[in-house]
C-alpha cells in the first residue's frame, strides 16, 4: 500500500508525508473499487480535488468520463440545466436541446466541489439520482437513467447548514457514506519545508529566474504561521516573492511583508485535535491510536440513527436501558437520570456526524434492541406531536426536532 501511495503522490504531484494525509490517500484507494458515495471534507485550499481523481483512477470506471464541477461557481438559475440538461424552448435562450453533466458522464464519475452551495431544488434532483439513478431534464417530462458515481466535497460545516435549512439532511447522509478528511496545512508543519522547496523550484523554472532561498528563521516563521488559506495561500506567497524580490535570499523582515497581520480565527477540527495530541508518538503508535479513535467514532455514528428517537422522547426506554446507554456514552450518566443529562446526551448525539448502520462496526445484544420498532416509535412520536399542537405541522416539526418538509414527507409516508 505504501508503494502505491508514493506512486500516486508522484503522479499527482502531492507533496508531504503527514500521517493524516497518508491515511486519506489510503482510504481513497480502499473505497475506489466500490460505487459507494464519498464526501471529502477540509478547509478551502487543502487540496480536496486530488481525492476524487484517485478514486476514479483506481475504480472500474477509470476508462469512462470524469467530470469535476464547482457548484459554487454556477449561477442558481442555470445550475439545473448544467447538471441535468434541458429541452429546446424550456426557457428563454434555450435554442436547442442540451445534455447535462450527469448524462455526459454516464458510466463515469462526477466530482461535485462545494456541494454545500447547491440550492435546495437542485438537492432534491441530486437525491433522486443517488437513490435511483433517475433524472429529468429541465422542460421535459421524460425520466432518464444514468449510471454515475458521485464524489462530493465541501469546506462548510454541514451540520450547521442542515440546522439552518440550507442543506437537506437526507442528502447529506446519502453523500456521506464514506467521509475522507484532508488536514489543514497548519497541522502539517513538517510538510511546510518540503512545500516551500517545491514551489520555489517550480516558480524558478516557470519564470526563468534564480531559485529563492529562505533563512532558517524565515522557514521557522512559515512553519508556525496558521495559514488560513492553506496550501493555496503558501503557494501564492512563494510565487509573489519569486517574481517581485530582486534579492534571492529572503530574511524574516522581508517575508513578513507578504503575510497578513490580521489572521482570521480558525475553528480546530476534532481530527486536527488528535494530530496535536499524537504529535510525539511513533507512526506505529499513531496508527493504532487513530484506528481506535475512528472505530469509536464509527460506532457512535452508527448508533445515532438507531437510538436517537428513542432516547429523545421515550423515558421508559431510557430508564430501562440505562446500563446500555452508559456503556455507549461513557460517563455522561453517573447517578439518576436528570433533565441536564438528557440535554448532554442530545447535544452529543446531534454534534456527531452520522453514517448508515453497519453490522460489521458494532454489535448490540438482540434481546435489548429487537423489541423496539423504530418505525413504530417514529409514528407514535409524530402522532403525539400533531395531537399536542392540534395538527399544526410547523409547531409539531419544531417539537420533533425536524424540518416541516421532513414532517410532511413522514405524514405522507405513514399515511397519517
Amino acid at each position: 500500500m505504501e508503494h502505491i501511495i508514493q506512486n500516486i503522490k508522484r503522479k499527482l504531484n502531492i507533496i508531504g508525508n503527514d500521517y493524516v494525509l497518508h491515511r486519506a490517500l489510503k482510504k481513497s484507494i480502499q473505497v475506489a473499487p466500490t460505487d459507494i458515495s464519498v464526501l471529502v471534507l477540509g478547509e478551502s485550499g487543502v487540496g480536496k480535488e486530488f481525492i476524487p481523481k484517485i478514486i476514479h483512477q483506481f475504480s472500474y470506471r477509470k476508462h469512462s468520463p470524469y467530470i469535476s464541477i464547482n457548484c459554487g461557481a454556477i449561477p442558481e438559475g442555470t445550475i439545473d440545466s448544467e447538471l441535468f440538461g434541458h429541452e429546446k424552448g424550456s426557457f428563454t435562450g434555450a435554442n436547442k436541446m442540451r445534455k447535462g453533466y450527469f448524462e455526459e458522464a454516464n458510466g463515469g464519475t462526477i466530482f461535485l466541489d462545494e456541494v454545500g452551495e447547491l440550492p435546495i431544488s437542485t438537492q432534491i434532483r441530486l437525491l433522486r439520482i443517488l437513490d435511483s439513478g433517475e433524472f429529468i431534464k429541465v422542460g421535459s417530462s421524460k425520466i432518464q437513467k444514468t449510471n454515475i458515481r458521485i464524489i462530493a466535497a465541501t469546506n462548510l460545516n454541514m451540520q450547521n447548514s442542515i440546522q439552518n435549512g440550507k442543506f437537506r439532511e437526507d442528502l447529506y447522509y446519502r453523500l456521506n457514506t464514506v467521509e475522507i478528511t484532508i488536514p489543514a496545512l497548519r497541522f502539517r508543519k513538517n510538510d511546510i519545508r518540503l512545500l516551500i522547496k517545491k514551489f520555489a523550484h517550480d516558480f524558478s523554472e516557470r519564470y526563468n529566474m534564480p531559485f529563492i532561498q529562505f533563512t532558517e528563521e524565515s522557514i521557522q516563521y512559515l512553519e508556525e504561521y496558521p495559514w488560513p488559506g492553506n496550501i493555496r495561500q503558501l503557494k501564492n506567497v512563494i510565487e509573489q516573492i519569486s517574481v517581485v524580490e530582486i534579492k534571492r535570499k529572503i530574511f524574516l523582515d522581508k517575508l513578513k511583508e507578504y503575510l497578513p497581520n490580521n489572521i482570521p480565527s480558525i475553528t480546530h477540527s476534532p481530527q486536527s485535535h488528535y494530530e496535536n495530541i499524537f504529535s510525539n508518538f511513533s507512526n506505529n503508535e499513531k496508527d493504532f491510536l487513530y484506528q481506535l479513535l475512528f472505530d469509536i467514532k464509527s460506532n457512535l455514528n452508527n448508533l445515532k440513527k438507531l437510538i436517537f428517537q428513542w432516547i429523545k422522547k421515550d423515558d421508559i426506554f431510557l430508564k430501562k436501558n440505562k446500563h446500555l446507554i452508559e456503556t455507549i456514552f461513557g460517563n455522561i450518566f453517573h447517578s439518576s437520570i436528570s433533565e441536564k443529562k438528557y440535554d448532554s446526551i442530545y447535544q452529543l448525539i446531534n454534534s456527531s456526524s452520522s453514517s448508515s448502520l453497519s453490522k460489521n462496526n458494532i454489535t448490540v445484544k438482540n434481546n435489548e434492541l429487537n423489541s423496539f420498532s423504530l418505525q413504530h416509535k417514529e409514528v407514535e412520536f409524530i402522532q403525539k406531536a400533531l395531537i399536542k399542537h392540534r395538527g399544526k405541522r410547523k409547531q409539531a416539526a419544531k417539537d420533533l426536532g425536524i424540518s416541516e418538509r421532513t414532517l410532511y414527507r413522514k405524514i405522507k409516508q405513514y399515511g397519517l
